[in-house]
């Protein structure tokens, strides 16, 4: 083995898929793009990290609520491109071609073009880290959709598709909860 830098020990271990989260301040909505994010245990709560330097971190802290859009890896170009400009000046809908969908419970748009998307109300707020915790009140998703691969950040300008799906389920000494 290679010694690898400890300042590049997190681009192994990444979390979760590549997500874009959408808010609604009461004026305009806002898409951002987010490498970190994690789900909580088999229950629809997720956590994100994102601070004061993100437009949408206001709205975050105000309305209490957001939407998860999950983008497919042939979405990746632009999400990237979305998460490296600012809402503050920019209309990301209208600039990359997004189509913003009413959702059922939250003032946050649903993204049309993504594949999947979770309705969410902010339940913690961890400021020392930057941490809010999500509680999922509502998913869609696309089942029509072809392309279904995720893409998740390493963390240094690159990234990596989701492949083929291995089946182990028969191996498990627990069955798995919720359908998963």
């Amino acid at each position: 083995m290679k010694k690898l830098s400890l300042k590049k020990a997190f681009t192994l271990i990444e979390p979760g898929p590549v997500i874009m989260l959408t808010t609604y301040d009461g004026f305009k909505r806002n898409i951002m793009t987010l490498s970190w994010s994690m789900v909580m245990d088999f229950t629809p709560q997720f956590a994100i990290l994102t601070g004061p330097w993100n437009y949408s971190y206001k709205a975050l802290v105000q309305t209490k609520e957001c939407v998860i859009a999950v983008p497919a890896v042939d979405l990746s170009k632009k999400t990237v491109q979305i998460g490296s400009c600012s809402g503050k000046d920019t209309d990301k809908f209208k600039k990359f071609k997004l189509t913003p969908l009413e959702a059922e419970n939250v003032k946050a748009p649903l993204i049309k073009e993504c594949f999947a998307n979770i309705e969410c109300r902010i339940t913690d707020h961890i400021k020392k880290h930057n941490i809010f915790v999500l509680n999922g009140i509502a998913a869609w998703i696309d089942d029509k959709r072809r392309e279904k691969r995720m893409f998740h950040a390493v963390g240094d300008g690159t990234f990596t598709a989701d492949g083929r799906k291995i089946n182990h389920r028969k191996i498990m000494i627990k069955k798995i909860p919720y359908g998963v």
